[in-house]
């Protein structure tokens, strides 16, 4: 059974929508679609099912190197301190204090 659908975007708005996207790029994509009295998501729906859309890469903070807490922590130990207690403190907060441990022993 065939169903008569109305387009969402007729040839000239896709010919708009790909020229505004190669104009502007993946960053400007809600002054195309306000250009296209469309939504943001409208727009880039169309353009993945175009082929044209692909989404940026993610940035992800990078990992802090040294120690863990969990290793801080068993610090606190071989310098003869129980850690209790003191889990839910932030890494930098635990080096400071067993720093300042290991100074007082």
């Amino acid at each position: 059974m065939a169903t008569n659908t109305t387009p969402n975007y007729t040839e000239a708005q896709v010919e708009q929508l790909h020229n505004l996207y190669a104009e502007l790029g993946s960053a400007n994509l809600e002054s195309i679609a306000e250009a296209l009295g469309k939504t943001v998501r409208s727009v880039r729906a169309k353009l993945v099912r175009d082929g044209l859309y692909c989404a940026p890469e993610k940035t992800t903070t990078a990992k802090s190197t040294g120690a863990s807490k969990k290793e801080i922590l068993r610090d606190f130990e071989t310098v003869g301190f129980n850690p209790a207690g003191l889990e839910g403190a932030t890494k930098e907060a635990l080096v400071r204090v067993l720093n300042h441990i290991r100074i007082a022993n």
